[in-house]
């Protein structure tokens, strides 16, 4: 704050009249007003900056929000559509079908999310255009501050976490049929049994396609995992910073109430 807060409130001195101030080019109750409008004025400023930064966080996030889930969007499906099941093997049902649920729930998620974003960010961008500090209460950023979040939590947390899932039953179904197309290997044991016949060729199948499968999962959960602890620790110290900055506020603001209530005073007494 500037010096003109610490001038003590109280009366002008005796023998020290209004007309003598005015002469001076200024009286007392006029240094009041405008030191009492001028910290206003810089609380009103403080406020509108902490908006547009909202807004402009808002924005951001929508941003992103829709171009990963168009991104991961895109893939899911060009995944479901290029994928060639191999008709000659049984898959397991179990596989057939979390696939399927997998890559449904995959792209409903990040169309909501693109949903959002789509119908919210016009509204906001075309406020942050407009270069004038009193239209940032003209954007929908703040009533629909839920939506965005949601948006922000599908295309980032969910969905990547789903779209993890779909890498690993891709793998699965690629991989899996790999074992019966593959000719089968014969080994012949050398031990013969006690009737003293060589034993016959016994048939051992390829196993290529199952450790390759098993492999990409084995290396998908502990990513996973990691995925998981690193987007809740964000999470935690996004919104310890958030607290952080609150608490600061309200001091700020504290500080800025007791001083006008100091002008008031100065006020009255003049």
């Amino acid at each position: 704050m500037s010096r003109e807060l610490n001038v003590p409130m109280c009366s002008p001195a005796p023998g020290i009249s209004e007309q003598a101030l005015d002469g001076g080019g200024m009286d007392y109750r006029d240094w009041v007003r405008r030191s009492y409008l001028e910290l206003v004025s810089s609380n009103h400023h403080s406020v509108q900056a902490l908006s547009w930064r909202k807004l402009y966080l808002s924005r951001a996030k929508l941003k992103a929000s829709s171009r990963t889930s168009a991104l991961l969007s895109g893939f899911a499906m060009v995944a479901m559509v290029e994928v060639q099941l191999e008709m000659q093997y049984s898959y397991p049902p179990v596989l057939l079908i979390a696939f399927s649920v997998c890559t449904t729930v995959l792209v409903a998620v990040h169309l909501f999310a693109l949903l959002i974003s789509t119908c919210i960010l016009p509204n906001v961008e075309a406020v942050s255009n407009i270069h004038n500090l009193n239209s940032v209460s003209e954007s929908p950023h703040v009533r629909m501050h839920h939506y965005i979040e949601l948006a922000w939590g599908f295309s980032t947390a969910l969905g990547i976490l789903l779209f993890l899932a779909e890498v690993v039953l891709l793998c699965w179904i690629k991989f899996l049929p790999v074992d019966s197309s593959l000719p089968k290997k014969q080994v012949c044991t050398t031990v013969a049994p006690a009737s003293g016949k060589p034993t016959t060729p016994q048939a051992v199948p390829q196993d290529s396609g199952w450790l390759a499968a098993l492999a990409s999962t084995i290396i998908m959960v502990p990513v996973g995992v990691i995925f998981v602890l690193f987007t809740i620790h964000f999470y935690r110290s996004l919104v310890r910073h958030k607290t952080d900055r609150h608490h600061q506020e309200i001091e700020e603001l504290h500080k800025i109430k007791v001083q006008l209530d100091g002008h008031e005073r100065g006020l009255h007494t003049v």
